[in-house]
């Protein structure tokens, strides 16, 4: 908008002192516009009109309307909405102004912005007294992109903890828990391989070798189904390692390296967004400034009219208006940064919700293999004592006596007495 249009028209002194011998009513108060045009602000009710408000009954006044979606900056709309940051709290709220010492504030459309809400640690919600039911990005999943928007407060080292870290957290320890899985099977796999080799060594044991007969032949088939039993168990342990053990360090190894990328992504819009408020602020503090400067100006015009201070009023009201642009122009920034750090913090917490499923499920599908690996390994070992079974069923004693009689025999004809 060109600078000419927001300068207003010289105002008489004759006009001023018309006005000034009538008082105003008890509570209102005048001041003067960005664009040179007098409103009246009731300093009780907010009640603001373009109107000299009179003390004569049913005189109307018409009252100053706004969009109330709108805020008013000097005069003009931004669609931004602004939010009030007090140095000592993360949270502030948008109250209500009660006092009108600069043009715009007592406003009725200013007011329903700072009401509709509120800021904390640099994030714009509404306003928990006029929030909108909002409707849920995916309802009845307890998805993580609809219950981590704001921060938390950690009771034992009083800090801040951003919903993202909190969810972060989760999928951390998720990765250390699948670390610690793939130790309790590198363990696993350790036992099974220490079992073979002492299975294998006991079956070389040469205790009993001289049983003989149908009880000789199932010992040493006890002794050769260890000799299996140890190389079923060598291969289960190698199964464990290919199948289970490996997948698992392999898949923790990628999803650390999305949890940094993710991480950075999130953590830098969230700075961005701090710098940006921060610009909101200061260039906020400006604006008050110079309307309290236009303010101050006017009130001296007031009381004596001078081509300087006509002059000086045109100036604070450009500054003013130059100070309005330049805080619609961070709020739009401010606004931009929070909409890419909101769509960053939806993909980004779809995106963990789905790496956490891929990792749950992928953890799942490898221990019903070790499960699977199990019952093999069972049945292997029950296939090897199936021989030690069926010898022993053949074990004879008397079919051992026969035989070992008939090799060992030294005669069977028995002694008789003597004879005289």
């Amino acid at each position: 908008m060109e600078a000419e249009q927001q300068k207003p028209g010289p105002v008489s002194a004759q006009t001023i002192e018309e006005r000034a011998h009538v008082p105003l009513p008890h509570g209102w108060q005048c001041y003067m516009s960005p664009q040179g045009r007098k409103y009246y602000v009731n300093t009780y009710t907010s009640e603001t009109t373009w109107e000299r408000p009179t003390s004569i009954p049913g005189t109307p006044k018409s009252p100053i309307t706004q969009m109330n979606s709108m805020l008013t900056v000097n005069g003009f709309h931004s669609s931004g909405s602004l939010s009030h940051h007090s140095e000592s709290s993360h949270v502030s709220l948008r109250k209500t102004s009660s006092d009108p010492q600069s043009p715009g504030v007592g406003s009725p459309a200013r007011r329903q912005s700072k009401e509709s809400h509120i800021t904390i640690n640099c994030i714009t919600f509404p306003h928990p007294d006029a929030m909108p039911e909002q409707q849920l990005l995916k309802p009845g999943d307890w998805s993580y992109c609809d219950y981590f928007w704001a921060d938390r407060k950690e009771t034992q080292s009083n800090s801040m903890v951003a919903g993202f870290d909190i969810i972060l957290v989760k999928q951390l320890k998720g990765k250390q828990m699948q670390k610690e899985m793939a130790e309790f099977i590198r363990e696993r796999i350790k036992i099974e391989e220490d079992y073979a080799k002492n299975l294998a060594k006991l079956s070389q044991s040469p205790l009993a070798s001289v049983e003989e007969g149908t009880l000789g032949e199932s010992w040493t088939q006890v002794k050769k189904s260890l000799a299996d039993e140890a190389e079923v168990h060598l291969k289960f342990s190698s199964k464990l390692q290919s199948e289970v053990e490996k997948p698992l360090l392999s898949f923790r190894e990628n999803f650390k390296k999305d949890m940094k990328k993710f991480d950075h992504h999130v953590s830098d819009l969230r700075k961005q967004l701090s710098t940006r408020y921060a610009t909101v602020e200061k260039a906020r503090k400006a604006l008050a400034e110079r309307q309290k400067d236009l303010e101050f100006k006017t009130q001296q015009l007031e009381n004596k009219s001078t081509y300087k201070t006509e002059e000086d009023i045109k100036k604070a009201r450009r500054k003013s208006t130059q100070a309005g642009d330049e805080l619609m122009r961070c709020v739009d920034l401010y606004n931009q940064t929070q909409s890419k750090w909101f769509e960053e913090m939806v993909t980004t917490t779809l995106e963990l919700e789905r790496l956490e499923v891929e990792r749950i499920e992928m953890i799942r599908q490898h221990l019903c293999q070790y499960t699977q690996l199990r019952h093999e390994t069972d049945m292997f070992n029950q296939s090897t004592i199936e021989p030690v079974d069926q010898l022993l069923r053949k074990v004879d004693p008397a079919k051992d006596r026969e035989l070992w009689v008939k090799e060992h025999k030294t005669g069977h004809i028995r002694p008789v007495d003597m004879e005289l």
